[in-house]
C-alpha cells in the first residue's frame, strides 16, 4: 500500500462546506439612496411637467369646455353645439379655411423645397460652411416683428425696394399687400424667409450623415447631380423629410403673425384671413370666447386627425 502524499498529509481531512453569510436586506436603504441621488433630476422633471400642464394641457382642456359654453353677464351656461353652428354660419368661415389651405400649399412649395435646396448647396461647399450656416440661420434669430416690418418696408408701393427693382428693369410696379391676388403670395415669401433657417440646418445635419461611399458608387455608375439627389440624397433623408413635412403643415395651418402684421389680418377683400386670425377676432373683437374656442377645437381635431393618419400611413410604408 502506497504511503500518503505530502499534500494529503498537510491538508488533513476535508472541511465541511461553510454556510454563506447572507447580507442584510437593504432594499429600503437602496431606494432612499437612489432617491437622494436622483432628487435633483426628479425636481427638474416635476417642474417641467407642471409648466407643461399649466401652459399646454390646461388651456386645451379649458378650450374644450369653452367650446360648449356661453358667458353672458358673468353667468356661464351650457349651449351644446350652438357655438359650432354660429361659427359654421359665419360668411368668413369658409373663406378663412380656403386662405389657410392656400397659405399651407404655397408655404410647402416654397418653405419645404427652398430650405432643402439651400442645405444641398451648402453641403457641397468644402470651406466656409460655418459662415454659411450662420448666414442662413440669421433671419430666425431676428424677432418676428422686426422681420415682418422689414418686409413691410420692402413691399411699400411708394418707396419699397421691390418696386424700385421692378422699375429699374422697366417692369410695372405692384401693389404687393394691397392687391387681393398678390397679398397671400407676399405673406408666403416673408414667412419663407423668416423660417427657412431652422429647416435648412436640420436638412444639412441629415445630409452630412449620409455615407460618402454612396455618392462614390453613384459617380462610378455615371449618375449626374439630379440622379444622385433623387436616388441617394432623398432616400437617405426620407425620415427627416417626412417629419419636417408633418411639422410644417401643422405650423402653417396656424399662421397668424405674418398676415396680422403685414395686412392687418384680413387683408384686401379678406384675402389673408386665416383660421387663427378668425379665432382672434371672435375672442378679442367680438368678445365671443365660446365661438373662438369652438373654431379652435375644429382646428385641433383637424390637425390631430391629419397627424394620426400621417403616422399610420408612414408605419404602413415602413412595414
Amino acid at each position: 500500500m502506497s504511503a500518503p502524499s505530502l499534500t494529503q498529509s498537510k491538508a488533513g481531512p476535508p472541511r465541511p462546506p461553510q454556510p454563506r453569510e447572507t447580507a442584510p436586506a437593504t432594499s429600503g436603504g437602496s431606494f432612499a439612496k437612489n432617491l437622494r441621488r436622483n432628487l435633483t433630476a426628479h425636481g427638474f422633471l416635476i417642474g417641467a411637467v407642471i409648466c407643461f400642464a399649466l401652459f399646454s394641457w390646461y388651456p386645451m382642456v379649458r378650450e374644450f369646455f369653452l367650446a360648449f359654453q356661453k358667458t353672458e353677464d358673468g353667468e356661464v351656461s351650457w349651449v351644446g353645439l350652438d357655438n359650432l353652428v354660429t361659427v359654421y354660419n359665419d360668411p368668413a368661415f369658409w373663406q378663412a379655411w380656403r386662405n389657410t389651405l392656400l397659405f399651407t400649399v404655397l408655404a410647402l412649395v416654397f418653405g419645404f423645397a427652398v430650405p432643402f435646396v439651400v442645405a444641398v448647396v451648402i453641403n457641397e461647399f468644402h470651406h466656409g460652411k460655418g459662415y454659411l450656416r450662420l448666414l442662413v440661420y440669421l433671419p430666425v434669430m431676428l424677432p418676428p416683428v422686426a422681420s415682418v416690418l422689414l418686409f413691410k418696408y420692402l413691399y411699400d408701393p411708394g418707396y419699397g425696394l421691390l418696386n424700385e427693382m421692378l422699375g429699374f428693369f422697366g417692369l410695372p410696379e405692384q401693389q404687393w399687400l394691397q392687391d387681393a391676388d398678390l397679398a397671400m403670395f407676399s405673406v408666403v415669401l416673408a414667412s419663407t424667409w423668416m423660417n427657412m433657417g431652422g429647416a435648412a440646418l436640420i436638412y444639412l445635419a441629415a445630409l452630412q450623415g449620409i455615407p460618402g461611399e454612396l455618392y462614390e458608387a453613384a459617380d462610378l455608375d455615371g449618375a449626374g447631380l439630379f440622379r444622385k439627389i433623387w436616388h441617394v440624397t432623398i432616400p437617405q433623408t426620407r425620415l427627416i423629410l417626412s417629419l419636417m413635412l408633418l411639422m410644417q403643415i401643422i405650423a402653417t395651418m396656424q399662421v397668424f403673425v405674418e398676415p396680422f402684421l403685414l395686412t392687418g389680418g384680413a387683408g384686401p377683400e379678406g384675402s389673408t384671413t386665416t383660421v387663427v386670425y378668425l379665432i382672434y377676432q371672435y375672442a378679442f373683437n367680438f368678445n365671443d370666447y365660446g365661438a373662438a374656442a369652438a373654431l379652435g377645437l375644429l382646428l385641433l381635431v383637424l390637425l390631430a386627425g391629419f397627424s394620426a393618419a400621417y403616422v399610420k400611413i408612414s408605419r404602413a410604408q415602413d412595414e
